[in-house]
């Protein structure tokens, strides 16, 4: 509603000395002038600029005589002050302008400006005036006086003898006696026969305020009771006064009285504020509510602030402020929300910590339109130290101004149909809705879009934008603040109403006079282009859009005539441009719904019209004509109550029942907010006017309305919508309400379920109260959620140490700031539903909210709510909610998710509770793994951990480990494997062991692994859990190889994990995924090689060589070869050219590759394939044969020269496979082939010759799977890769391995009949292996000489140099220019390793990174 904004600003006083300090501020009643009292002079501040116009001093003399100054109080029209002083005078100042046309300030423009063009009133709004004080009269009533109160004409002061005086304002008595209060009857209530009188003798008012639309005063006596005292008939005398006190009220301190709800706001000594209203019928006073600060909230200071000093309502009495003997602020909202309060937060304390003194006030008042509060602040304890430091500005008493921005809501409540949120500041708006570019949502669009000009449907009308709208309105923290134009507001000063339109796109503005718009897309103001027109316009009921138009009501001060106009956005602001219609008498407010606008006049009428767009020639203007008239004067006492009027589509009976169903869309009922009492008048269809509607289409309008129905009591605001959604029924025909301290209320339809005739018995509409933690400032309808604004604070004190600055403002206040929130209301609906065994309605509204995105966490809260009060309830509850809100929340899918979130945010206590009304957590688990949700089945784990004994877990633990190595959820596996020792270290109870140093060991080129994943065996204890996924080489890890277990290695936990890892392995390797088997291996730090090592003979055989071959292709994405055409006549059958393409494809893979993915799809094929400038075909199948010809030749599969001589890089035609350009050495390739020319058919060669292999990624595991198994020594499964590379070095270099070793005799026969198996298959299936086969002929020949004369060995025994330095000289080349791939060089297949431990390295990482890629991310919360 209000919310402060900034630093407050410090009006400094010219004091003379401290006695001169000012005490006390009085605002006149246009909140203009100030009069500002120190004990011996009164001086008058001007509002805008805030300056010191003139000051009267009381001579010494006189000044003892009448004692110091009190209290001051305005005549009506600002000409007169009254002020009281100590010794019982009163003094009566008159003020006068003076000099007849000076002004003590005035703007001073450049030569030329716009400015300098006279403008009518120019000098009165743009200076402040030089005025005169004199002292009139003086009159003395020789008593103390205690309050001062203007009524009407008549000046009505209090004193401490126990009198009422009535006095004029000239100075007269009036030859009036004065009331004596003894003579007052009092009683309960007005219908009492007579009233007791005040019993006691010293009897008197301490503090009184009059409430005009109540006609009478709230009065608090010295005594602390409390009272309203009103005149019997129009003669003000004691016989005709009537008193009434509530009977519990005895601690009253102060009061205010908010004339447009009719409250009286008393303060106490407690603390508390206590809010009466009257009852109508009886006269009685009633307790409204209570303002007091919570023990929840401020539990330091909630009973320590002394009794309650001041109460101030604002001038649009939608909020009050109150403040304490011992300091500090609050605000709240008219019927209790708190707003702010001082006493805690950034307010209380400073950044380090230590508390501040609470401000304190001793006085205050509210500036125009309440965009300023003009504090007089105290000094308190402190006063010792103002005298010994004068200059201390802090210290120093003066006048504080606080600044206010408010909602639009408090002055224009026809607003309350949009779903923005705007405020205005004084100078500026600031608005909820994003850019203008990103535009509003469609569906906030009026229903009568079509009435908008074409070009500017269609900018909006992208179905796109949907989820748009609503992050729009959410979106960000920020508001988009508009400033005002500074040229409106120079003349126009204050804002008084502000409007937005339905797309959030234009916004209107009034001042004093007339009126200005802006546009959000061109950023652009737009004023009258005549200033008399707008200086001769004053708008009175507030203001509304409707389209491109702008509808307000205005009274026309040269004609003096009440006017209702309509201005076109697009056209000049101008009067020429508008449709003035002729009102009766004043507009008081105004809105508008669909094509209709009503209008509540001052005369207490209803006046509905429509409104239509009329294009005549070229302008376009809206047609205006009156509907229909009601007279409201019967149940409204006075027009000012009326807070709000609305027409809306709510009825109490919802669109099904009534005979045509498209009524329930037209204007049913008229909603009036009177004074906090929402009343509803619905129209009558119970007469024959139902007949009629089909011959007379306007007659419908014209339906009269039935009596008033009171709906709701302490309504601050209405919010409904005229758009209509058959999904959203429920949430679009309901009516929202805020009811202050008592949070919302919403009154939704109930409907049957699939059109069934409605129960006569049962109600259509249900009122359901909720709380929510934000002052609702607009609610989106569909997306149930409610808009808000609340107040930050930013501390600034640490920017000023120097003990000089402690007291800057800025040290003693934090810095306000407005923030945007916003809540979810849904699950509060539901709860109240499922309260009142509405169960089905639930459901049904639950239904058409679940795809919005925060509804699991609707359910969630909702179940979270109920669960907190039931379970941790004091007494036992005799029906509890929690199982039906369980069993309503097992009809939606998320059921599993809702459960194990809130159990894992509620605290273990309760879980009992919880699952005794939900089920068994382990059948809970079993249906996640049914459902395949591993996530949530996963967090079960947690809660069966805590729940279960450990073999449970381990059981169900187990289960799930085994589904997610199943389905490729690593993380998932990682933390598994975590939890499974962490139950195991559990259950042991053994202290968890430090990890002992563990040597490199011969694992090969696997160093890598053990520091960058974790590994298996690692103990659980050694890391804390939560920093696992940070810190994953804490410890030195371990693998599964039995030379490697740490101390605790009996510990059989590791060994079961290792089980289950060896089973899945296995398993994988049988159905030949190799693909599948390197990813664990790279995921989970797998040691395969030594795993390898032990299952050579068992599991790591390949049984079929033909199906081995064929599931590499297909699991790589590798394409079969093809026999080219032209490969007979090719000019590439000499070696000469083959190695262009080689050297591209070697320096690409040097590069680690990086768009990885797992799950190797067709879009792996199109990536891998796009650094080749996309040369060659795809292939998405294992059989698709290129329609392209030439791809594998012969000649680019020639043997390996085995020459002991090193190759010649420099030679051309010497650049075999297994040399190397080293680092992809460029230039050595430009030198040897600038000469040759290559033709067009050559160059295709070339590029079918790379085609011809698969993706790069495929062969880089694929050489990383080449390099693990001939570590492992698992020769057959080499010789398959080798083949599927088609590259005969492989081949070759296995061969020398077999010559060189003692290798298993059953391992030669299998990879020798698996050799023939395949040359078989090639020649009847896959004849473009053939070439390739031929080229290893020869290896195979000797391959069979080896077979036959070898003995089988005992044992194969893994050999620790593969050859003499001297034998690995030719490879030196290789070994350097195939790491890059992870292939493995000949010099280390041995179990030492010549290759420097960093080049391994780097092959490994790269690896492991292209394994790792596309790895999902599933952790366990």
């Amino acid at each position: 509603m209000y919310f402060l904004s900034g630093w407050p600003k410090r009006l400094l006083c010219p004091l003379e000395s401290l006695a001169e300090a000012p005490c006390h501020v009085q605002s006149d009643p246009q909140r203009t002038f100030f009069a500002v009292l120190a004990p011996a002079r009164l001086s008058i501040w001007y509002s805008r600029p805030s300056v010191l116009i003139v000051t009267y001093k009381e001579p010494a003399k006189s000044s003892s005589q009448f004692g110091s100054y009190k209290e001051a109080e305005w005549r009506p029209d600002s000409k007169m002050i009254a002020v009281s002083t100590a010794n019982g005078y009163i003094l009566f100042f008159h003020i006068t302008s003076t000099r007849g046309d000076k002004y003590l300030y005035e703007p001073v423009y450049p030569k030329g400006s716009p400015q300098m063009k006279g403008t009518p009133h120019f000098k009165e709004e743009q200076c402040a005036p030089a005025l005169n004080l004199e002292m009139k009269k003086i009159l003395d009533l020789q008593s103390p006086i205690m309050s001062l109160q203007s009524v009407l004409e008549d000046l009505l002061v209090a004193t401490s003898d126990g009198l009422l005086h009535l006095i004029h304002w000239e100075g007269m008595t009036n030859g009036r006696k004065a009331i004596n209060l003894c003579t007052v009857p009092f009683s309960v209530d007005l219908q009492s026969s007579r009233g007791s009188f005040l019993g006691f003798a010293d009897v008197h008012i301490r503090d009184m305020e009059y409430c005009a639309t109540l006609d009478g005063f709230a009065v608090v006596f010295n005594d602390g009771k409390v009272g309203f005292i009103t005149p019997v008939s129009s003669r003000f005398t004691a016989e005709q006064l009537h008193g009434v006190w509530p009977q519990d009220v005895v601690d009253g301190t102060c009061v205010a009285v908010n004339n447009k709800y009719r409250l009286m706001a008393f303060g106490c000594a407690s603390g508390s504020v206590q809010v009466y209203t009257i009852d109508n019928t009886t006269g009685a006073m009633l307790l409204s509510h209570k303002l007091e600060l919570t023990a929840k909230q401020y539990p330091d200071i909630w009973n320590k602030t002394g009794a309650v000093k001041l109460v101030r309502w604002s001038p649009d009495n939608s909020v009050v402020i109150v403040t304490w003997e011992y300091g500090g602020l609050s605000l709240w909202s008219v019927f209790g929300a708190q707003l702010i309060c001082t006493l805690g937060g950034d307010f209380a304390y400073r950044s380090d910590g230590t508390k501040k003194d609470p401000l304190k006030i001793n006085s205050m008042s509210w500036g125009a339109e309440g965009y300023h509060l003009w504090v007089i602040s105290g000094f308190g304890s402190q006063n010792t130290e103002i005298e010994s430091d004068p200059n201390s500005i802090g210290k120093q008493p003066g006048i504080l101004l606080f600044q206010f921005i408010k909602s639009v809501l408090t002055v224009n409540p026809c607003m309350s149909n949009q779903e923005q949120v705007l405020l205005q500041g004084e100078d500026r708006l600031y608005l909820n809705c994003g850019e203008a570019s990103q535009t509003q949502n469609p569906r906030s669009c009026s229903a009568h879009s079509e009435h908008k000009p074409s070009q500017e449907k269609n900018s909006f009308a992208d179905g796109g934008l949907e989820s748009q709208g609503l992050s729009t309105l959410l979106g960000h923290r920020h508001w988009h603040v508009v400033q005002i134009s500074s040229t409106y507001l120079e003349s126009n000063w204050p804002i008084r109403f502000s409007a937005i339109d339905k797309l959030g796109q234009n916004i209107a503005v009034v001042g004093k006079f007339g009126f200005a718009h802006y546009s959000l897309l061109t950023k652009k103001w737009k004023l009258f282009g005549n200033i008399t027109q707008e200086q001769n316009m004053i708008v009175t009921g507030g203001l509304a859009w409707w389209n491109d138009f702008i509808v307000l009501a205005c009274y026309n001060i040269n004609d003096r005539q009440e006017e209702l106009r309509v201005y076109l956005r697009t056209s000049n602001l101008d009067n020429a441009f508008a449709h003035v219609t002729k009102a009766q008498a004043e507009t008081l407010l105004l809105s508008v719904f669909r094509d209709m606008v009503i209008v509540f006049r001052a005369d207490c009428s209803i006046c509905l019209y429509s409104i239509e767009r009329k294009s005549d020639g070229p302008n376009t203007t809206a047609g205006i004509q009156v509907l229909q008239e009601v007279s409201m004067s019967r149940y409204i006492p006075h027009p000012f109550l009326v807070v709000s009027v609305t027409l809306t589509s709510v009825s109490t009976e919802n669109g099904i029942t009534l005979k045509m169903p498209q009524q329930a869309r037209d204007a049913e009922s008229i909603m009036l907010n009177l004074a906090g009492q929402l009343i509803m008048m619905q129209r009558d269809r119970s007469g024959p006017q139902i007949r009629e509607k089909d011959s007379n289409p306007n007659q419908r309008k014209l339906l009269p309305f039935c009596p008033p129905v009171v709906l709701a009591q302490s309504v601050e605001n209405v919010w409904t919508t005229c758009r209509a959604n058959k999904q959203k029924r429920h949430l679009l025909e309901a009516l929202w309400l805020s009811c202050g301290g008592a949070g919302m209320k919403v009154w939704l339809p109930l409907f049957p379920r699939d059109h069934r005739k409605p129960h006569s018995f049962l109600s259509q509409r249900i009122m359901l109260p909720f709380h929510i933690n934000i002052y609702p400032l607009a609610v989106l309808f569909e997306d149930a959620l409610v808009l808000g604004a609340v107040n930050d604070t930013l501390l600034y004190d640490s920017l000023y140490t120097r003990n000089s600055a402690r007291e800057q403002l800025e040290v003693l206040f934090p810095f306000c700031v407005v923030e945007r929130t916003s809540q979810i209301y849904l699950h509060h609906i539901l709860r109240q539903l499922l309260v009142r065994n509405l169960g089905e309605q639930a459901l049904l509204l639950a239904q058409s909210c679940s795809t919005l995105p925060y509804f699991p966490h609707v359910l969630e809260l909702m179940l979270h709510e109920v669960l907190e009060e039931e379970a941790t309830s004091r007494e036992p509850i005799p029906d509890p909610l929690l199982p039906t809100v369980a069993k309503f929340i097992t009809e939606f899918p998320l059921f599993l998710q809702t459960v194990v979130h809130c159990a894992r945010k509620t605290e273990y206590a309760l879980w009992n509770y919880l699952f005794a009304a939900v089920g068994n957590p382990k059948d809970l688990f079993e249906e996640c793994l049914m459902a395949q949700d591993l996530d949530t089945a996963a967090s079960y784990l947690i809660i069966l951990q805590n729940m279960e004994v450990p073999a449970v877990s381990r059981q169900h633990a187990t289960l799930l480990f085994n589904t997610a190595l199943e389905q490729g959820k690593w993380d998932l596996c990682r933390h598994m494997i975590r939890f499974l020792k962490a139950i195991g270290s559990g259950e042991s109870e053994t202290p968890p062991s430090t990890p002992t140093a563990q040597e490199p060991s011969s694992s090969g080129g696997f160093e890598f692994f053990r520091n960058r994943s974790i590994s298996l065996s690692q103990s659980a204890e050694n890391v804390p859990a939560s920093k696992f996924s940070l810190q994953k080489t804490l410890s030195m890890p371990s693998g599964p190889s039995g030379k490697r277990w740490s101390k605790d290695s009996d510990c059989a936990e590791n060994m079961y994990i290792d089980m289950m890892l060896w089973r899945h392995a296995r398993r994988l390797l049988e159905e030949v995924r190799l693909k599948d088997l390197g990813c664990f291996a790279a995921q989970l730090g797998f040691e395969l090689i030594s795993w390898l090592c032990k299952e050579r003979t068992r599991a790591a055989r390949v049984d079929n060589f033909v199906i081995a071959l064929k599931r590499l292709h297909r699991d790589f994405l590798w394409p079969l070869p093809i026999i080219p055409v032209s490969s007979i006549s090719s000019p590439f059958k000499n070696g000469k050219f083959r190695t262009v393409g080689e050297q591209l494809l070697k320096s690409q893979s040097a590069d680690p590759f990086l768009n990885l993915e797992i799950d190797a799809g067709v879009s792996n094929v199109q990536r891998s394939r796009s650094w080749l400038s996309n040369i060659g075909p795809a292939h998405h199948e294992i059989d698709t044969a290129s329609s392209h010809g030439p791809q594998m030749q012969d000649a680019f599969l020639s043997p390996l020269s085995n020459k002991g001589d090193e190759c010649s890089i420099g030679s051309a035609t010497d650049l075999t496979e297994s040399s190397s350009m080293v680092d992809g050495d460029w230039t050595v390739v430009d030198e040897n082939f600038s000469t040759l020319s290559l033709t067009q058919s050559e160059l295709e060669h070339i590029s079918m010759e790379l085609a011809s292999k698969g993706p790069h990624k495929s062969q880089v595991q694929l050489r990383y799977l080449l390099h693990i198994f001939l570590e492992a020594g698992c020769l057959d499964w080499c010789i398959v890769i080798g083949l599927i590379l088609r590259e005969s070095s492989v081949i070759n270099q296995i061969l020398v391995i077999i010559q060189s070793s003692e290798v298993d005799g059953e391992m030669l026969q299998n990879i020798k009949t698996g050799l023939h198996a395949v040359d078989r298959w090639a020649s009847t299936d896959c004849p473009g292996y053939k070439p390739f086969l031929n080229v290893i002929k020869p290896q195979l020949q000797k391959l069979n000489e080896i077979t036959e004369e070898q003995v089988q060995p005992e044992a194969f025994q893994p050999i620790t140099v593969g050859k003499t330095p001297e034998q690995t000289s030719p490879r030196a080349e290789e070994s350097r220019g195939s790491l890059g791939h992870g292939s493995i060089p000949q010099s280390e297949v041995g179990g030492s390793s010549m290759v420097s431990r960093k080049e391994e390295d780097t092959a490994g990482a790269e690896e492991e990174e292209s394994f790792q890629d596309g790895t999902l991310d599933c952790s366990v919360s």
